[in-house]
């Protein structure tokens, strides 16, 4: 999953780069599912969120990354809502669906 992970995080970059913002959080929000159970992946996506959130001048998403990035840190060994996106738009501890294209990685 680390392969996938790392993958949906280049395209969010890329399309930041590109100032495509809609399509560059879709993938930071799937670079969040796939990490989630791995400290340092989990803490490296909301990083990056909170990067978009500088780059679209979005004080609600910088802050709610401020914090879920020292959640991150202190809380993924213990508990991760379940395909939770990840963004400041939802609530951090709450558990979502898989995302329809990310099913297969969850699948074992």
């Amino acid at each position: 999953m680390s392969q996938h992970f790392y993958s949906e995080l280049s395209l969010g970059k890329n399309f930041l780069l590109k100032k495509n913002f809609k399509k560059a959080f879709y993938h930071f929000e799937n670079a969040h599912i796939l990490g989630q159970t791995h400290v340092y992946r989990h803490t490296l996506s909301h990083y990056w969120m909170m990067v978009y959130g500088f780059k679209t001048t979005d004080t609600k998403e910088v802050i709610g990354q401020f914090f879920r990035i020292f959640a991150s840190i202190i809380f993924t060994l213990i508990w991760v809502p379940k395909g939770n996106t990840g963004g400041a738009n939802v609530s951090p501890v709450r558990p979502m669906p898989i995302r329809k294209e990310l099913q297969k990685y969850f699948s074992k």
